[in-house]
């Protein structure tokens, strides 16, 4: 396993192009309604991160059609946008994007209520979220990766959720996806030791019932295998000297 440590220069490339993906999530998240379709949220998306001057990096990755995935409700990721798909009251979307600046990646997922949602899906959303936040507080330089997997586990699982375990977080740079592969729930061994430098995309998929998934026939539609809801949650996070920066979150 080679993970890169990023120079000076790189993480002012890296900065740069996690902050205009935080702008396009903030964009995105203003047009979040009902009767809106997964294909308009897409193509939105994808006017705002060229108007930045970057290209989209989902498209057309490893042939994936579209910019943005969004998924909807019981879709955990790779949700496949669609003209025909639309948002109804009560609906969660989950957004993931990301972009490439001078041959730089960023990436981060949101999940969002559409109109109004119950206590219990909200909790789900909340809860996802701030599992990111548990692990993130391993994310210090001398421990190891899979403190951060552990983390984020415990918390999902003690409100009884399931935490998916055929998709994890990922190193990130100039590819979208770099060692090391970042679980999150407590794995084998003690994972890598975090060094400054080092770029990481950590994104909790959490389900409202059991961890187990299956792929739609479109090959990317990743659902739960109960029909229950799932919520996702995603930063570009860099490894300092000290506390970790969410290149992705600058309101942290």
């Amino acid at each position: 396993m080679s993970v890169s440590i990023k120079s000076a220069k790189e993480i002012d490339l890296m900065s740069t192009a996690g902050k205009y993906l935080e702008e396009v999530h903030d964009a995105m998240a203003e047009i979040i309604a009902p009767g809106i379709s997964t294909w308009d949220i897409d193509k939105y998306g994808e006017e705002k991160i060229r108007a930045l001057g970057c290209v989209p990096n989902f498209l057309n990755y490893s042939g994936y059609p579209a910019s943005i995935c969004v998924s909807v409700n019981d879709e955990v990721i790779h949700g496949i946008p669609s003209k025909k798909k639309i948002l109804h009251e009560g609906d969660i979307v989950s957004l993931d994007a990301g972009l490439i600046y001078k041959g730089y990646h960023s990436d981060a997922a949101r999940t969002y209520a559409v109109g109004e949602i119950s206590p219990e899906v909200q909790q789900l959303i909340d809860v996802t979220r701030q599992s990111f936040f548990e692990g993130l507080k391993y994310a210090l330089p001398g421990n190891h990766l899979h403190q951060i997997s552990a983390a984020i586990g415990a918390y999902a699982e003690s409100f009884g959720y399931g935490v998916v375990r055929d998709f994890v977080g990922h190193g990130i740079g100039t590819h979208l996806h770099e060692d090391p592969e970042i679980p999150n729930f407590a794995a084998v061994g003690r994972g890598i030791l975090l060094r400054p430098g080092m770029t990481l995309a950590v994104e909790p998929m959490i389900n409202m019932g059991t961890w187990e998934i299956e792929i739609l026939d479109d090959g990317w539609t990743v659902v739960t295998a109960d029909g229950e809801y799932a919520a996702h949650y995603e930063n570009t996070i860099l490894i300092t000297d000290g506390d970790p920066k969410i290149l992705t979150l600058s309101s942290y």
